[in-house]
């Protein structure tokens, strides 16, 4: 085979190779629109679209290198189709103007991981002068501990709060202006929860939901596996891999049940409503389009640069929200770098 056979034949394979990759990018963007409960393969493609996208962008220069114009527009076509889900994750923020004159709330969502467990108060206190310092009027907290020891936490949090929601377990949502009612979101046989509260900011009333959405199961998967190997037992890789596997898309289906659940409690409500917490699934899956339905997302209305809320690692992915009505505005949206958890608070500014 001579080197021009070769040459055609390996551009054949990276053109096959390209509309391949176009293919699943595709069905990664309307992934979201799949209930993992009837369509697992399809929903399962949004959380390979990272990797999808540096691809085609490595593709898109192979063709621009070797001058093949017709065939650069492949994946240069599927990068611009891409343009909505990467606002998800990067916004450059530019062109935006300051409302900050405006009257409205700073407002928080934070999963505090049970404080660590503490008993002697010190990162509840911490977290407390973090919110003060970014001047936080409602916070919504996902793990939250009620008692670090002997200290409660509420007492000291009420002491710059002035209201307080209790959720099932571990939700509570803390505000600096009155809350008027409140309601929980029961989600059955879980950890899980959700929660609102309807909140009198000056006679603007508005509903606060606070969600926390089923895990991955990743980790629990993991630590029990690190047991069994620790006790001498021989765990095979691919035994691992579908234990993943099976806990995963198991929580992807009940994710989705309990967001149902929670956009059905947003459409009843009376008032513009915000939205927060740990959906514990990224941007475009059925869990995120669920769950903003006609709701705007907050980091791509006034936020900036590249957004993730978990920050353990390879695990840097955006998985904590804040969302709300069309009839609110936002002014500001960012992410804080604490140590206290292994998720990141995330802060919004809505003008009223």
């Amino acid at each position: 085979m001579g080197k021009l056979a070769v040459y055609k034949y390996l551009s054949f394979m990276v053109l096959v190779i390209t509309i391949l990759t176009t293919v699943f990018i595709i069905m990664g963007l309307f992934g979201g629109h799949s209930n993992p409960a009837t369509g697992t393969a399809l929903a399962l493609t949004v959380y390979a679209l990272p990797i999808l996208i540096i691809f085609d962008f490595i593709l898109l220069l192979f063709w621009l290198l070797r001058r093949k114009w017709h065939w650069a527009t492949i994946p240069a076509v599927t990068l611009l189709c891409c343009i909505p889900y990467i606002g998800t994750l990067y916004q450059l923020g530019w062109f935006r103007g300051s409302n900050d004159s405006k009257s409205g709330i700073n407002i928080a969502t934070y999963n505090v991981a049970m404080f660590g467990r503490e008993i002697n108060g010190f990162k509840a206190e911490d977290i407390l002068s973090m919110m003060k310092s970014h001047q936080v009027d409602v916070l919504c907290m996902q793990e939250y501990m009620e008692n670090s020891g002997d200290k409660v936490n509420s007492a000291n949090y009420l002491n710059y709060f002035t209201a307080k929601a209790t959720g099932r377990g571990d939700m509570m949502i803390f505000s600096r202006y009155p809350i008027t009612d409140s309601l929980t979101i029961d989600f059955g046989n879980t950890n899980n929860s959700g929660m609102w509260a309807d909140i009198d900011v000056n006679g603007k009333m508005i509903r606060v939901f606070n969600v926390h959405l089923e895990t991955t199961g990743i980790n629990r998967t993991l630590s029990r596996v690190g047991k069994q190997q620790a006790n001498g037992e021989i765990v095979e890789k691919s035994s691992v891999l579908r234990l993943i596997y099976g806990r995963y898309t198991q929580g992807m289906v009940i994710r989705a049940q309990q967001a149902e659940l929670v956009a059905a409690e947003i459409k009843k409500s009376p008032h513009p409503v915000i939205v927060c917490g740990d959906f514990n699934d990224v941007p475009y899956s059925y869990v995120y389009r669920t769950m903003k339905g006609d709701l705007v997302d907050g980091f791509k209305e006034c936020g900036k640069g590249f957004m993730y809320t978990m920050r353990e690692g390879m695990k840097r992915v955006r998985i904590d929200y804040i969302f709300h009505s069309e009839a609110l505005e936002g002014v500001n949206y960012y992410k804080h770098d604490a140590t206290y958890s292994d998720h990141l608070p995330v802060f919004m500014r809505i003008a009223m």
